[in-house]
């Protein structure tokens, strides 16, 4: 993957396209009328990593989000499968730490399998606690799996 990525607010009218990518992320993806609605709720926001190509924009990564009465929490994040293992996570968690504080929380909360690794590293590595645990928590194909709950207090 080559040329610059960068990390742009989107809105409603980018459901879609955050849904199509949602869905080559997680075998469970949701679909644009809920990412819609999501966006729709008061203090969510979303935050794509884009990368030019040519004459178009492809959404490589993103995050969904939402901040109220001094939390938020990571609704949803996820980089395509071609993008992962350059750094573009963490730079979109970065982006949704710095929003989240803008907008006055003290606290961000997310929720992540408990056998998505590499995503339990990141996290941990960043500085979020494990706080909790949501057993059967994601649905998959061949069973469910626990959610581990995390926080990460924010300065």
């Amino acid at each position: 993957m080559s040329g610059a990525i960068r990390i742009a607010a989107a809105g409603p009218g980018d459901a879609a396209d955050i849904a199509a990518l949602h869905a080559l992320c997680f075998e469970a993806g949701w679909d644009g009328a809920a990412i819609a609605d999501i966006l729709a709720m008061p203090g969510a926001f979303a935050l794509v990593a884009e990368w030019p190509q040519a004459d178009d924009v492809l959404y490589v990564g993103f995050v969904l989000a939402r901040a109220a009465a001094g939390e938020a929490e990571i609704l949803s994040i996820g980089v395509a499968p071609a993008a992962r293992g350059a750094g573009l996570g963490l730079v979109l968690l970065e982006a949704a730490i710095v929003r989240a504080i803008a907008m006055g929380a003290q606290a961000l909360f997310l929720e992540v399998a408990d056998d998505n690794h590499p995503a339990v590293g990141l996290y941990e590595k960043r500085g979020f606690a494990r706080v909790g645990s949501r057993p059967g928590y994601y649905a998959r194909s061949d069973g469910a799996a626990s959610a581990l709950v995390m926080r990460l207090d924010l300065e």
